[in-house]
């Protein structure tokens, strides 16, 4: 259970879901955790979570995102407190609409872009002196099917998320030599989201359970968390540039979901 002792994670949209999995995960194998979240409640619930649970030392942080002087202060804040920054996981989203692409509006795509895309973007780049000083890290993006798939509705996020899949395969070929590893998780988790999203459309998330083999969303902490860390630990040493679906097998055929749609 110390897989991860001595060393410092920042994870971002630790609050609740996928991040706060990740973030437990890390925590049980003795890693250090930044807690970067928006919202104040769930933050704090978290980070009380992990250090009483866990006995690691941990700091929440209220981050926006889609701020880069708030990302940059993220990662000089980590430094300061823990005095490293050895893996960082680019979690956080927030907002959207489920609407066609012809009523997306200007400020849902710029949004997308800014909380998907340029969010890693700036913390990846802020890292990166540091990573490198201390001999290398590991960057964990969290995509999704819905850009891999191009699912109905959500072009924001699904146009967000494949840019980020592109820019962390970038990073892991320049950065390679650096001992810097980037990798992407492609998730299918029964988070709050999902669960809302669940009870207010039950029709389409009845009809993308039936198309995913296992029959079932993960786990955030168990199924997707273990997955971060076994990218974060020293067994994930020699693996850069992969998309890892962990999703149920529910990339297998592609999920050809074609959601009622809205309104």
């Amino acid at each position: 259970m110390d897989r991860l002792a001595g060393k410092v994670a920042i994870v971002t949209g630790a609050g609740q879901g996928i991040g706060r999995g990740i973030a437990r995960r890390f925590a049980a194998e003795r890693a250090n955790v930044m807690v970067a979240e928006i919202d104040e409640e769930t933050g704090q619930r978290t980070a009380a979570e992990l250090a009483d649970g866990f006995g690691v030392d941990v700091l929440f942080l209220r981050t926006d995102v889609s701020d880069r002087a708030a990302v940059e202060n993220m990662v000089d804040v980590t430094r300061q407190r823990f005095g490293s920054v050895d893996i960082l996981v680019n979690n956080a989203w927030g907002g959207g609409s489920f609407s066609g692409l012809e009523k997306k509006s200007d400020a849902d795509m710029e949004r997308g872009w800014r909380v998907g895309c340029m969010s890693a973007f700036w913390s990846m780049r802020k890292v990166f002196p540091l990573m490198c000083e201390q001999g290398g890290g590991r960057i964990i993006n969290i995509c999704s099917l819905n850009g891999v798939n191009a699912h109905m509705f959500t072009a924001e996020y699904n146009t967000a998320k494949e840019a980020l899949r592109t820019l962390t395969r970038t990073a892991a070929r320049e950065w390679a030599g650096h001992n810097i590893l980037a990798n992407v998780i492609c998730p299918a988790a029964a988070t709050p989201a999902y669960e809302a999203f669940a009870r207010s459309s039950p029709e389409n998330a009845a009809e993308l359970l039936k198309q995913n083999p296992m029959g079932r969303m993960g786990d955030p902490e168990l199924d997707i968390g273990g997955v971060a860390l076994f990218l974060a630990s020293d067994d994930a040493r020699y693996v850069t540039g992969n998309t890892l679906f962990v999703d149920g097998g529910s990339h297998i055929n592609g999920v050809a979901w074609a959601p009622v749609p809205p309104g």
